[in-house]
């Protein structure tokens, strides 16, 4: 069984899932891929990693490292198990590209090249967004793009993050 719990933060509703024991998914509402991996029949009731996860982003929307990590089992292919690995280890206010991730996988996985591409897609179908920290993935040119919450968001955590934008940018359309 799948559980919910709702969080109000200063970016806009927060929906929270877990299987009763780990966090599976944190989407903010009405976003891309709003919770894709969570299955029809769940329950809204408050659980101790739902306690865990509001200390954590309470502490983060409070402009502060949680320095800590509920519990978590994302539900993803091992390719995207791993670029979300990754990405679990971008320090707190800092950023990487995506060709940054596609060498580190190519390195992993023992080949040449790796799509960024690839990469985009497995770092844009994260389920757990903010604890596992896409919004800090920028294009190598320093492009803000491929947040699932909206690059609105994307701004918005990296400047509570305090990361240096000074090099970023928001492409036209």
């Amino acid at each position: 069984m799948q559980y919910i719990c709702k969080y109000q933060s200063p970016l806009g509703g927060i929906t929270v899932s877990a299987d009763g024991n780990n966090l599976t998914g944190l989407w903010f509402d009405g976003q891309k891929y709003f919770a894709a991996t969570l299955p029809a029949a769940h329950e809204e009731k408050q659980l101790p990693v739902f306690d865990q996860t509001q200390r954590w982003l309470d502490c983060y929307f409070s402009g502060k490292n949680p320095g800590f990590t509920p519990p978590l089992r994302p539900e993803g292919s091992p390719f995207r198990q791993a670029v979300w690995k990754i990405l679990l280890q971008i320090p707190y206010g800092e950023t990487i590209t995506y060709k940054d991730i596609a060498e580190e996988i190519a390195r992993q996985q023992g080949k040449q090249t790796m799509s960024a591409q690839a990469i985009g897609g497995a770092v844009g179908h994260n389920p757990i967004s903010i604890i596992i920290p896409c919004h800090r993935v920028v294009g190598s040119d320093g492009s803000l793009t491929g947040y699932a919450g909206g690059i609105p968001k994307k701004v918005g955590l990296l400047t509570l993050e305090q990361a240096n934008m000074s090099g970023l940018f928001i492409p036209e359309k």
